[in-house]
This record gives C-alpha cells, structure tokens and sequence, in this order.
C-alpha cells in the first residue's frame, strides 16, 4: 500500500463517518419537525394499495412523464443514484486497492454491464438535464422560467455530483481496464473500455479516481445534511414517504375534495368544537399537519407547478412553489422554537413556555427562531407575513399544481387550510366575499335571488319540465341539479335549456328540485368558509337522501351541467353521508348518442359555423378527469376540433375557481383575457380569414362568464361561446322534419341561436 492510497484512504473514510452521523442527526431533527405537525390518522393504510402506488410513481416515473422529455432523462438519473449503490461501495476499497472487486458480482459481465448501462445513463440524462435548466435559465427567460425564485446554486451542485458520480464509475472502471485488471468482455462495459485505452496504466490513478467518486457523494452528504431545505437533493430520500402517504390511497391525486377540517386528528364538529382548543385550518405552521410539513420538506423546487399557475402566469404574485418553498423555510426556522416547547394562544401570548424558568428556557432559543415565531402566518410585509394575503388570495384552486407535482405536494389542501383560519377566526379576507357569504346564508345562493325563482328558466321551454312533488317516480331515472348559475344566470339558462330539451327528446326520465334545491357550498367551502358550506351541504344532503329515499346504491343518480356541482355532490357530500351517482352533462348526452337516443345531423357543406375549440374546464377535467365526452360531443355536432396549446390536464383556468367568481381580479392581467386570447389565436389559425372566428365550446356556467367576457374584450362578436349541449341540439335538431308553412317556431329555439341569446 502506497503513502497515496493510505491518505486517501483515510480521508474517504472520515469523510463517510462525518457524512453518516452528520446524515443521521439530520433525519432525526427532520422527523422531529415533521411530528411537529398535527395529527392525521387517514395517511396509514392500506399498507398494499399504497406500496404499489409508491412504486408505480417512483419507479415507473408515471408522474415525471407527464413531461416525457424531462421524465426519460431523470428516470436515468434516478435508477443510477439507486443502482450504482454497490459500485460506490467497490469505490471505497479500490481507494486502498485499486485491482478490487465485489466477490462474485466484480466480474460478472451481466453485472458489468448493468453498471455500465447506469453509468452512461447517468452521465447522459443529467447532461440533458443540465442543458434544459440553462435553456430555461431565470437569467434569460425571467417569471416564465419554470425556475424563476428556486435555489440555482443548489441545483448546480446537485448536477454536478450527480455528473461526477456517474463519470466516476466509468473513469474508474476505465483505469482498471488500462492497469489490466478490468476482466470482463468488451460487450459488457464498451465505453469503460475505450477509456482504458486512452488512460496512463497506474494503479495511483484507480485510487485517486475512486477517490474523487467516493469523496463526491460524501461531500454531498455532508452538504445536504448541513442544509436540511435543500428540496432539490431531499427529495431523493424524502419523495417516497410523501407519494406513498399521499391524502387518497387508491392513488389518485389530491384533486376533487377538499379534504375536511379537521382538528386532533379528526374531522371537526362545528357544534362541540372550540376556538380556544381546536385547530381552525391553519394559522400557524404548526397548524397543518405532519403530511402538510413533510409536502413542505420533499418540494424539488422543479417549478412544474409555477409553470402551469393560472395566477403566476398573469403577474400575480402567487407561485404555487414560492409559496411551499415559504412555508418550508418558515417551518424549519421556527422548529426550535417549536420543539422547545413553545406556543402562542390566538392573541400572540406565550402559553407553552411558562413558569419560574420560562425566560431562561425562552433564552436558551436562538434569537432567530424566536423571532420567526412572532411573525404571521398570513400578512402583509409591513407584518413580516409568511405567506402575504395577495398570493393566498390570487388561488383559482384549478388544481394545476397538483396534477402536474411530481412528488404529490398537495398545494390546494394547503391554501385551503389558510383560507379557512383568515375567514373562521381572523375574518380577514376580500371584502366581496361579505356578500357572497351574506347571499349564500340568506339566499342559499351567490346571486341572493329568491328561491321561488329557481323554475324561471323553464319558461322558455315548448315541453313541461317535471318537478319533484314529494315522491321520485320507479321510471325517473335522474334528478337534474340545475345549480344556481343556470338557474339565474342568463346566459347559462341557455345551456339548461338545451339539455333538459335533449334528455327529453331522448325520453330520458328527470326531474328538477326546483325551489327546493340550494347551492351545493362549492364557493363557501373553496374561499374557506367552512361553516357555511357545513350548513349548505347538510341542507342538501338532507333534501338528496329524502328524494331518493328507498333506491339503492347505484340508482341515486344525477346529472348537472356544473362542474363545481359535480364535483361537490359526488367528492365531496360522501364526507357528509350523502351518496350518489353525480354525472356531468356531458357524459349523460355522450351516452345518449352512443346508444343512438340523440341522433345529430352534420350541418350542409359550407353552412357551419366555422372552426371550433374547446376549453376544459378545471373542475371537469383535472379534478373530475373528464376530458374525451366533451369532446366527443363537439364531433359528434359535426364540428371539427382545433385544440389549444394547453388543453386537458395542462389546460388553462378561466379564473373563476377557487371563488374568484366573486373576486375582482387587480393584480395583473386578467386570466379570462389571456385565455380568450389563446382560444382566439387558436380559431384564427384553424379559419381562413386570417380573423378569429368561430366557436368557443364550453362545459361549464363559470367557464362561459368568464369566457364570454374575455372574448368580447379581445376578440369581437366574431368568436361566439356556447355550451356542448347547444352544439348538439343545434346538431340534433337538424334532424327535424321541416316546419309546416306558417307553423311559428318552438319556443325553446333561442337556446342554439348563433348569437347565444
């Protein structure tokens, strides 16, 4: 053993000591943070269900593929820093004898070339990955760099071990291979043989290249261990617990639901809860639950989610990642505090350190931590917030951020939470929601209309739309939920108007509630009054089980238009015992043509109403993934589809969600504009005029306000916006034998006139 060998070696050595304890105390003080948060018992089993989903997501990196150039590149990443564990391992005794190999599997060639494959896997999808961030750099591309605000300098030095790892394997395998001690054929390791041909043979250079591996995953060790918030090395270790305690465990993503209020680990009860004692969402980080603080730990700070943010992409200063990254920070800077011990009571006065020795214990906390825990959750800078009341508010709750995250942070949880502490107990939140809470509690509706009105839609209808008297009929297959914007809503009384007359030219058997029907609490619950929505859905719930009292499972169904509706009777009223089979009306009618009850007639050649695109509704597609009725239906009128550059799971928010229905919108662009404007730009390319023109199809009331809106902003009368269900009548009414001279038209025309009015 040469003098060389024997320093490095001992070097390799005491670095690795230093990197597992060091490691080690890390975890331990991560947990402790993590247990910090509150209770939630739902996230422990099935073990089975969620194992699998676990393994499904890490190793078939089905989550990661939603962008499949960036996800091919990083698989290889992530298989090398897994598989090429034994190498490093073969790297640390070639430091001390350089013509080491593992016992039996040294020179196997099937294992050689395993490692071989691995490391040029490795050094190739990190390349890539590296020349991806720098065409996406901040430096150039500023807030549209999905990296705008992460850490650079840490992601550049993850890169680079990651690129000396795997360049580490095939150095060192090549410097054996000049030294001759590499036995093994060229098929199972090529490029660490054509290396070898250009290396000096010197067993000096084994070690210090072995050396050079094994020092670069202990320096990175150490450094992470010394930097607990670095997300983007974390998240190798850390990615699993959080897929695998994912809030649903069937898999599926935390979209739909909100997941209910709870307080000690279970769901609140507004009737025995107590301010003083209960947890009101979350006003301190505390306050969200373990789950919430190990979302905050694993973020990557890959930006997938800024990316798609309705809201930071028009200025506003919310950015799904900043915000967790905030949280993060936050929460690690007041852990000591925290873990000594310390708690406020809702006015700020210390009630966990108390007692004859409470200043000594207090001093004993760094200064840092304690000032971290003075400051707000929420405020503003005059208040040194956490998370300002701008960002919390700019949420259209479109799910993007989850549906694109590729280590399950669940963003809209979180938001949640935050709304529900500012509205329940700070009431601080955006003035226009008074009103909207005001209507929704008097009214039972957003609009504070009268409920005797809710039937005045059907006014315009040439066919009696039945209404339930107090008993469903055994042939009523369907209650049809109105809602309340196709009730009052004039321009969405036309999409109500169109399906109820297609499910009655089907003979599809329905009735409405009519007065008896109320918001289903989508608003209140989304803008974080919780309350309200309790006492709106219990309302309903009641209403629901009284109607299909006596039909089994399977045969309570009913359709709707909304897809806020759909989504809150059929997610979200389970938590409330309210159990039904909820369908948009977009599947219902789908169905309909499929078994050839709506038979559409394609318009004459040259009388169509020009090029037709489609605008997914959040509710409907990300959180309720419907995406292919709708469309078939646009085919199915006899329309040719022309897709938007983000559409389906990536499709943009018109701004409406989240009750942003009932916000004005003053920061920033105006997310209807910059939709319409896309949709637009999508109908000029598809026409022939070098003009937009055409038709917006929507599925949704909010989608068609705020659509509307934006296209007569931007694009002109050119561009109409309808529902389906007015393509499809339009389409099915073809089909008509022809009016007798002189018969006045039906009634229910209006509701596919081309102008929507």
């Amino acid at each position: 053993m040469t003098w060389v060998q024997y320093t490095l070696g001992t070097v390799t050595v005491v670095s690795a000591i230093v990197a597992v304890v060091l490691v080690a105390r890390t975890v331990a003080k991560m947990v402790s943070i993590i247990r910090l948060g509150q209770l939630d018992p739902t996230r422990t089993g099935p073990f089975g269900p969620r194992f699998a989903t676990m393994l499904t997501e890490t190793l078939g990196h089905t989550r990661m593929l939603k962008w499949s150039h960036v996800g091919v590149f990083h698989w290889l990443v992530m298989v090398g820093f897994g598989g090429l564990f034994l190498a490093l391992v073969e790297a640390f005794v070639e430091v001390w004898n350089p013509t080491y190999h593992l016992p039996l599997l040294g020179e196997w060639s099937l294992y050689s070339l395993f490692v071989e494959i691995l490391g040029v896997g490795t050094v190739v999808g990190i390349a890539v990955l590296i020349v991806i961030r720098q065409l996406n750099s901040p430096r150039t591309q500023g807030r549209l760099s999905r990296f705008y605000g992460s850490h650079q300098g840490r992601a550049y030095f993850v890169e680079a071990i990651v690129f000396l790892e795997g360049l580490g394997i095939l150095v060192v395998r090549g410097a054996k291979e000049a030294l001759g001690v590499f036995d093994v054929p060229t098929w199972s390791a090529p490029v660490s043989k054509a290396l070898g041909l250009v290396l000096p043979a010197s067993p000096t250079l084994v070690t210090m290249f072995a050396t050079v591996k094994v020092l670069s995953a202990t320096v990175w060790l150490i450094v992470i261990a010394l930097t607990p918030t670095m997300g983007v090395a974390w998240h190798r270790f850390t990615a699993f617990p959080n897929i695998y305690f994912k809030r649903n465990d069937d898999g599926y993503k935390a979209l739909g639901a909100v997941k209910p209020m709870m307080s000690g680990g279970k769901p609140l009860d507004f009737e025995e809860a107590d301010p003083d004692t209960d947890v009101f969402g979350a006003g301190r980080v505390e306050d969200f639950t373990w789950k919430g603080l190990l979302d905050f730990t694993t973020c990557t700070e890959c930006g997938r989610c800024q990316s798609q943010c309705p809201a930071w992409n028009t200025e506003k200063p919310l950015s799904p990642k900043l915000l967790v990254n905030a949280l993060r920070d936050h929460a690690y800077d007041k852990a000591p505090y925290l873990l000594a011990g310390g708690s406020t009571d809702m006015a700020g006065d210390e009630v966990g350190i108390t007692g004859d020795d409470a200043a000594a214990r207090l001093a004993a906390i760094p200064e840092s931590a304690r000032k971290e825990a003075e400051r707000p959750l929420i405020g503003g800078q005059d208040v040194l917030g956490v998370i300002d009341p701008d960002i919390l508010w700019s949420c259209t709750m479109c799910g993007a951020c989850v549906e694109q995250c590729p280590v399950d942070i669940e963003h809209v949880d979180h938001i949640v939470d935050m709304r529900r502490y500012q509205v329940m107990i700070e009431s601080e939140f955006p003035t226009e929601l008074n009103s909207l809470f005001k209507n929704l509690e008097n009214k039972g509706n957003p609009w504070g209309q009268n409920a005797k009105d809710r039937l005045e839609w059907t006014k315009g209808l040439d066919f009696e739309v039945p209404v339930f008297d107090g008993e469903l009929s055994p042939d009523t297959e369907y209650l049809f939920w109105v809602g309340c914007a196709g009730a009052f809503d004039d321009g969405q009384k036309k999409t109500i108007q169109a399906t109820a007359e297609l499910l009655h030219r089907s003979g599809t058997k329905f009735v409405v509630l009519g007065p008896e029907e109320t918001c289903t609490g989508d608003p209140a619950r989304r803008s974080g009054n919780e309350f309200v929505f309790q006492m709106l859905a219990q309302q309903n719930v009641e209403v629901l089980n009284g109607v299909f009292e006596g039909r089994e499972p399977g045969t309570r169904k009913i359709v709707t238009t909304c897809p806020h509706c759909l989504n809150t009777l059929g997610r979200e009223y389970p938590q409330l015992d309210g159990h039904y089979e909820v369908v948009h009306h977009t599947q219902l009618l789908n169905k309909l043509v499929r078994d050839r009850k709506l038979m559409p007639v394609s318009a004459p050649a040259g009388e169509g109403s020009g090029p037709v695109t489609y605008h997914d509704p959040c509710y409907l597609g990300r959180h309720n993934e419907v995406y292919e009725e709708p469309r078939a239906l646009v085919g199915a009128s006899g329309a040719t589809l022309s897709e938007m550059p983000r559409h389906a799971d990536r499709s943009m928010c018109c701004g409406a969600g989240g009750a942003r229905m009932w916000m004005e919108e003053r920061i920033g662009k105006r997310i209807n504009f910059t939709r319409a404007e896309e949709a637009a730009e999508t109908l000029t390319q598809a026409g022939s005029n070098g003009e937009p023109s055409g038709t917006l199809a929507v599925g949704c009331p909010f989608c068609r306000t705020m659509m509307t809106d934006g296209v007569n902003q931007t694009a002109g009368e050119a561009v109409k916006v309808q529902d389906v269900s007015q393509m499809l009548l339009a389409a099915v009414r073809r089909g008509d034998p022809a009016p007798e001279p002189g018969t006045p038209p039906a009634m229910g025309a209006a509701a596919d006139r081309p102008d929507g009015h």
